[in-house]
């Protein structure tokens, strides 16, 4: 199959991330042809994809489509894919994994199409080298995607293959942690890019202050991956992808020269996060703190201020958390003059208790849970 020709890359993402993601394309010189609240469609090559994965911050799968057409049964899905040159592609000695989105009355069972199209690949495989790869859900090797709705079906290369959220630095989650995805559309929804202070009270096991260090110096967050599904797609070019990669090392600073301040009150929260830093090769930017958020120190010069805290997922702790609501906006006026201060969560009645007037309510979604990104401006003498 030619990889070679341009093709509509569609880049998907978690919901409400598509705004953020759509500006990231622009520095790559890439162009936004369509945008959905789960994905961004662009144009380009299959090397293209490549820099898609090394560079994007917001978005979570690449997919390079291979070839779209019209589908009725799971048979008609084993013929086209079986027609297709696999052999190209994917090795006879290699590794297959299948993943789909399907919504078509013909199927019941989530897993079928993806065993069908399995099939179709494996028997082209061993029909034209005599070898079958093997193939399983590890993702370690050849990342094939199936899109599958009414009668329509499109059959990509996840040029990502694991979620490009996982950055693989998190190698200590601690509780309830943001996606490194969203906590990157985070802080670049406050505007934030290193040219101020940033404090980060309830930093939690750090992701929001990893991907702060990370945008501030220009670093692509893809580099601190070790693999990914284009790697294994026959054809690859190792010097062209370390080319890729020399060139973005050299274009990350070494310094934001501003202070990022992360505290939590959680002892094991900030031993978390100063492990991940270091891991993320980020932790020498990085002030962190064993402190309430009323407490934590903050940077002389006013800046940004961003804080995630807990809303209620479970039942019974709104009413157990509507104080800690209240010493936030007690907090905001008694020691953060000239700051900008943002609230991520996903209670608007919890969020009332804050008692100040947010001037912006930027939405999100964390899993489930729709979330909005309150903006406070904290002008020195305000009181609210």
């Amino acid at each position: 199959m030619d990889l070679t020709r341009p093709r509509d890359i569609r880049i998907t993402c978690a919901p409400a991330l598509a705004s953020w993601l759509s500006e990231e394309l622009s520095p790559l010189e890439l162009p936004v042809i369509s945008r959905t609240k789960t994905s961004v469609t662009t144009n380009g090559t299959w090397t293209d994809t490549w820099r898609l994965c090394l560079e994007l911050r917001t978005a979570l799968q690449v997919l390079y489509p291979l070839k779209s057409f019209r589908c009725h049964s799971p048979e008609d899905l084993y013929r086209e894919a079986r027609s297709m040159a696999w052999e190209t592609i994917i090795a006879p000695d290699g590794y297959l994994t299948v993943e789909s989105r399907v919504d078509h009355p013909s199927i019941n069972n989530s897993m079928f199409p993806n065993l069908r199209l399995k099939d179709a690949i494996v028997d082209r495989i061993a029909a034209e080298t005599g070898r079958r790869p093997d193939s399983g859900p590890e993702r370690r090797g050849v990342v094939v995607h199936l899109f599958w709705k009414g009668e329509h079906a499109t059959i990509s290369l996840n040029a990502s293959g694991r979620k490009l959220a996982d950055r693989g630095y998190r190698r200590n989650p601690h509780k309830a942690p943001l996606q490194e995805t969203l906590a990157a559309a985070i802080v670049l929804a406050t505007g934030w890019k290193g040219e101020s202070p940033l404090a980060l009270p309830m930093c939690g096991s750090g992701t929001l202050a990893i991907e702060a260090a990370l945008i501030a110096l220009g670093r692509a967050p893809g580099l601190l991956r070790s693999k990914f599904g284009f790697e294994h797609v026959l054809g690859f070019d190792e010097n062209r992808w370390s080319a890729l990669r020399t060139a973005a090392r050299r274009r990350a600073g070494k310094t934001p020269g501003v202070p990022i301040v992360a505290s939590d009150l959680d002892e094991q929260a900030i031993d978390a996060a100063r492990r991940n830093a270091e891991t993320a090769g980020v932790a020498q930017l990085i002030e962190f703190h064993v402190a309430d958020f009323a407490r934590a120190p903050l940077p002389s010069t006013p800046g940004v201020l961003i804080v995630n805290p807990e809303y209620g997922a479970r039942l019974g702790q709104e009413e157990l958390l509507q104080p800690t609501y209240k010493r936030l906006g007690s907090y905001f006026k008694d020691h953060c003059d000239g700051w900008t201060c943002f609230v991520f969560s996903g209670n608007r009645y919890l969020t009332v208790h804050i008692g100040l007037k947010a001037s912006r309510r930027i939405p999100f979604f964390n899993a489930e849970f729709e979330c909005r990104l309150l903006r406070y401006e904290m002008w020195k003498g305000s009181k609210g």
